[in-house]
């Protein structure tokens, strides 16, 4: 499924329409620096019903939110250096949480993702947003 988006206003409906597409609990974020997925992942924690203030975990690697469907873990993978540092803060328990995890830059734990996931690629291309869902 492919959405194109001209401007930010229109990512809560987009946000809307995957979450009702949804099979997984799993999300995994593609995209260079800057092409929008913690934008993305703000509006889309918001769909699952929060009232917290929701940022980026550059710098935590995991952010932890309550909402109406549970907790949901928004990670950024980024930082990591060697794929075995996600096990000493227990990225298997997370995973495997049956909670929400949507995480960013995920080839950085790549053989710890489980087989049921969703992925969603964000490309910014001519000034608009391309939002693959798979």
């Amino acid at each position: 499924m492919e959405f194109i988006i001209h401007t930010l206003d229109e990512i809560p409906e987009v946000a809307k329409e995957i979450f009702s597409q949804l099979k997984h609990k799993l999300i995994t974020f593609e995209g260079e620096m800057g092409a929008g997925k913690t934008t993305f992942i703000k509006e889309f924690v918001k769909v699952l019903g929060t009232s917290d203030e929701v940022s980026s975990p550059t710098f935590s690697i995991v952010n932890e939110y309550d909402t109406d469907n549970g907790k949901v873990y928004h990670f950024d993978f980024y930082r990591l250096n060697h794929e075995e540092e996600a096990l000493d803060f227990g990225i298997e328990d997370y995973l495997y949480s049956n909670q929400y995890c949507l995480m960013e830059w995920p080839n950085k734990i790549a053989n710890f993702i489980p087989d049921e996931h969703h992925t969603i690629t964000i490309e910014n291309i001519e000034g608009r947003r391309h939002i693959n869902f798979n």
